[in-house]
């Protein structure tokens, strides 16, 4: 292949790889801290995050295949439906890594300090939700080019409040993504039965979990907005002095 034209691949696609590379290294990170904790303390305390990172990349993976074959409108209705299905139930998996906090909240003894945990914790939990973000953000740009703007924030409001049921699900009944696909009409109806006679602390989970996750995918969403708006009028500003700049009279 011509380097040129890798180079110029690159140069294009230079904030999709550069967001790849750093989710990647955000990762590994996360490996070798509990790693490193699992070899001081001889304990295997928060091992488990490093399989809810793995879980927080499958709805990634599987938006970003949706994603490419989006663009030829004859994926968007054989393949991406099914791809679609998977997504949701896999999505939960990356916000659900925030409530892996409360673990904190059981001490760690005289295993490891507490500031080790908690950057740990925080560190695994932001990764996966970040994860969760971008996740969301690709199927929302599927949504909005199928179809239009509008359908698309409805998919960001509905799909916010089904994955923060489905935190609530996986964190307090204990059911997770590979249950429905195992033992789909057992898990359908304990899931019916908790919709049917939902609890107090089910209906607060749910409305105050999707409050937070809108407001963190909101935040990360105007601020990429904020950014390229800045470059915009960066690169117009001089073409706009350019074209305002009064013209000196023929003498």
């Amino acid at each position: 292949m011509n380097p040129q034209r890798i180079k110029n691949f690159i140069f294009r696609n230079r904030h999709n790889i550069a967001v790849f590379v750093l989710l990647n290294l955000a990762c590994l990170t996360c490996i070798v801290l509990v790693g490193a904790r699992v070899v001081y303390t001889d304990s295997t305390r928060h091992s488990g995050l490093i399989w809810n990172l793995f879980l927080a990349w499958i709805p990634f993976i599987l938006s970003y295949f949706a994603h490419a074959l989006s663009w030829k409108r004859m994926w968007v209705y054989l393949v991406i439906p099914l791809v679609a299905f998977l997504w949701l139930l896999f999505f939960p998996n990356a916000p659900y890594m925030l409530t892996d906090l409360q673990d904190l909240a059981r001490g760690t003894g005289r295993e490891a300090p507490l500031w080790y945990d908690v950057i740990i914790v925080v560190w695994c939990s932001w990764t996966g939700t970040l994860l969760g973000v971008i996740s969301l953000y690709l199927m929302q740009d599927i949504i909005t080019r199928t179809f239009n703007r509008w359908m698309g924030w409805i998919f960001i409001f509905v799909i916010s409040g089904l994955s923060s049921f489905g935190v609530y699900i996986g964190r307090f009944v204990r059911l997770n993504s590979w249950d429905i696909l195992q033992n789909p009409t057992e898990t359908a109806m304990e899931i019916l039965g908790i919709v049917i006679d939902p609890s107090r602390r089910l209906a607060a989970f749910t409305l105050l979990y999707t409050i937070f996750f809108l407001f963190i995918f909101l935040l990360l969403y105007s601020f990429s907005h904020m950014l390229q708006e800045q470059s915009t009028l960066a690169q117009s500003s001089p073409e706009q002095m350019a074209s305002t700049q009064p013209t000196q009279p023929v003498r």
